[in-house]
């Protein structure tokens, strides 16, 4: 069967020998749309980097077939869209345009190419127009925006999320979880924004200490208090 994403018991120790992944396995299925949930400290962010090759622990991590592998670093991050929880880290260039360029320059592609993908990336995430504004300048909601269009001027077959909502206000929180929502790609989003995992999220993997300790349907999920409380999680009172 065809897994967008397959990991199989990886394992992964800080230099310091934290350990932040122990033997975690897990498969998503071709646009589905998975939440990762957990206390800080639990690994998510650790197993996120590892999808697209940025770490690399024992094990096994597959996308799309695709082996994370060294050798096949460039098509790997072709392939995965991983958008950091604070854009800044993203977002480096003078101007709009240059951040949603800069993948598909280094892509090899024409400049007519280029520009294509940048208005197409722009129009997706609802920001076109905003080529010549400096990223610096715009709202949170306007740069997470820019970031996620820095990923998809790629054309990723897998969006990564690291904590998308973290510091956006209602309004523009509603707007990217609407804009999330209507996004037809395999998704994994790690997150404490228990309520958009309710509203948006068929699946939940809950991980602690380096482990998964439940995946499954998330209504079901989110019906047991007590697994919730037991790793650090809140049941969202709407």
């Amino acid at each position: 069967m065809h897994h967008s994403i397959e990991v199989e018991k990886l394992s992964y120790a800080y230099p310091d020998g934290h350990a932040a992944l122990r033997e975690v396995s897990l498969s998503i299925q071709p646009d589905e749309k998975v939440a990762l949930v957990g206390p800080n400290g639990a690994g998510k962010s650790t197993l996120l980097l590892h999808l697209n090759g940025i770490l690399s622990g024992e094990g096994t991590v597959r996308v799309c077939d695709v082996d994370a592998s060294k050798g096949n670093l460039g098509r790997l991050r072709a392939m995965v869209g991983l958008v950091f929880q604070s854009p800044e880290d993203q977002l480096f260039s003078p101007k709009v345009y240059d951040d949603v360029a800069f993948g598909p320059l280094y892509q090899g592609l024409s400049p007519e190419e280029v520009q294509a993908r940048v208005g197409e990336a722009l129009e997706v995430v609802r920001m076109s127009g905003y080529e010549e504004r400096v990223s610096h300048h715009l709202s949170m909601g306007e740069k997470k925006r820019i970031a996620i269009a820095t990923v998809l001027s790629m054309k990723p077959e897998v969006l990564v999320l690291d904590e998308p909502t973290a510091g956006l206000d209602p309004r523009a929180r509603r707007s990217l979880i609407n804009f999330l929502r209507d996004l037809p790609m395999t998704m994994l989003v790690s997150t404490h924004d228990m309520l958009m995992v309710r509203e948006l999220f068929p699946r939940m993997i809950i991980m602690d200490e380096g482990h998964i300790v439940a995946d499954g349907a998330t209504e079901a999920l989110m019906g047991d208090a007590a697994l919730l409380e037991a790793h650090g999680l809140e049941v969202p009172c709407i």
